[in-house]
Parts: structure tokens; sequence; C-alpha cells
């Protein structure tokens, strides 16, 4: 009797201890969870906007990359001479590029989710502009008919649409693709040999490539709007870049 006395004391003290040490190990597991729980968590949106300032920092060194050869090659010209006029008209229009680019560099710096659009729709005309003066050049054909400019109100100095952005990038793609479409077909019937033919090839190049461009630019959504605007900016530089290299083939 005595015997089993002791071993239910002793069960039963086990059973104690092993709920104790549950209970102590389910409160500590609880302290953790809590811990963890409350620990802060970094706003995406603070971390988004350190990205983005990671991405013009490399922009930045890219752009004194930039200015520095251009610089070197202005450096290494005859002082007191301006070479040929087509040498010339070559720096007057790599120095307007590189302008031109600083600027984008600068505007990259105020982009937004809402006036992104406006910007890179902007920026595209004005390359899709410069493609079909050259591609008129280079066939001889007039001025093909540009899709009406649509209407958009101005809310403190920033061009703000009222439409949604699906559907002003779907009118976009639409009228781009279509003057594509009519260049391509256009320089496929040009015959060039020697400097004219590199220079069509440029053109066929350049041609292809903002075809890329839209063709990219049909499946992006609004949320996009960076990667595509740093994209665009990126895209700028490394054109410049190969106008600067064509001032040492034609020093």
């Amino acid at each position: 009797m005595y015997y089993r006395t002791l071993a239910t004391v002793g069960a039963l003290a086990f059973a104690l201890a092993g709920t104790a040490c549950s209970s102590s190990s389910d409160a500590n597991r609880d302290i953790r969870d809590n811990t963890v729980a409350n620990e802060p968590v970094p706003d995406r949106a603070i971390e988004q906007q350190r990205e983005r300032d990671h991405d013009v920092a490399q922009i930045d060194e890219r752009l004194i990359d930039l200015q520095r050869d251009y610089e070197e090659q202005m450096a290494a010209r005859p002082r007191g001479t301006s070479g040929s006029t087509a040498s010339a008209r070559l720096h007057d229009e790599v120095s307007k590029e590189i302008t031109d680019l600083k600027q984008a560099v600068m505007d990259l710096r105020s982009t937004t989710a809402d006036n992104w659009w406006d910007r890179h729709e902007r920026a595209m005309k004005t390359a899709i502009d410069d493609v079909d003066a050259d591609v008129r050049k280079m066939t001889g054909l007039k001025a093909a008919a540009k899709p009406a400019d649509r209407k958009i109100e101005v809310v403190n100095g920033e061009a703000v649409s009222t439409a949604p952005f699906t559907s002003r990038r779907d009118r976009f793609v639409t009228d781009v693709q279509a003057r594509i479409d009519g260049w391509k077909a256009s320089l496929d019937k040009v015959k060039a040999k020697g400097a004219r033919q590199t220079e069509l090839d440029d053109l066929k190049a350049r041609v292809n490539k903002l075809d890329d461009d839209v063709d990219h630019l049909k499946a992006a959504s609004a949320d996009d709007w960076w990667d595509l605007s740093k994209a665009r900016v990126n895209d700028y530089i490394e054109r410049v870049q190969k106008s600067v290299a064509r001032l040492d083939d034609n020093r």
C-alpha cells in the first residue's frame, strides 16, 4: 500500500512537472511570436523610393561618364578648326543630344506615378517624329498623317489625363504600330549601297528598337511606371553614347 501511494504521488508530480514545462514552453513561444509580430516592418513605399534613388544614382554615373567622354572628344579636336561641314554638324547634334539627355535625367527625378505617362508619351512622340523625319528623308516620301492629339487638362503645370491608363495606352500603341508598319514597308523598298546602306541599316535598327518598345508597352500596367521611365532614360543614354562614339570616327 505504501509503495502504491508513493508511485501515485510520483506519477502526479511528474505529470505536474510536465504540465509546467509545457506551459512554460507555450509561454516562451508566445513571447517569441509577439516579439516577431511587434518588430517594425519596413514600409514598402520607403523601400521602393530607396530603390528609385539608387537607380537615379546609377544613371547619374552613366551621364557623368558620357559627359567626360564627350569632353575628351572635343579636347582632341584641333584648336582653331571646325573640320568638315558634316563633322561640325554632327558635333552640334551630339551637343544638343547631351543637353536634352541632361533634361531627361532631371525630369526622371521628379517623375511620379501620376505624371509618368504624359512624360513617357511625350518623349516617345519626340523619338517617333525623329524617326519619321529620317524615314521620309531616306525614302523621299511625304510626311505621314499624324494621329490627332488627345485633349488633356493641366493641373499645377503638369499634364493630367482624364482617360483611363489602359485606354490611353491602347490608343497610343495602335497609332504608333501603324506608323512603324508603314516605315518598315517603305524602307524595304529602298535600294542603297556604301555609306547610304549603312545609314539605311541604322535607321532600320532604330525602327526595330521602337517596335520592340511598343510591343513591350502593350502589356504594361500603370504599376510599371518606374521601370518603363527608367528604361527609357537608359536607352537614351545608350543612343547618345553611340553618337559620341561616332565623333571619334569622324575626327
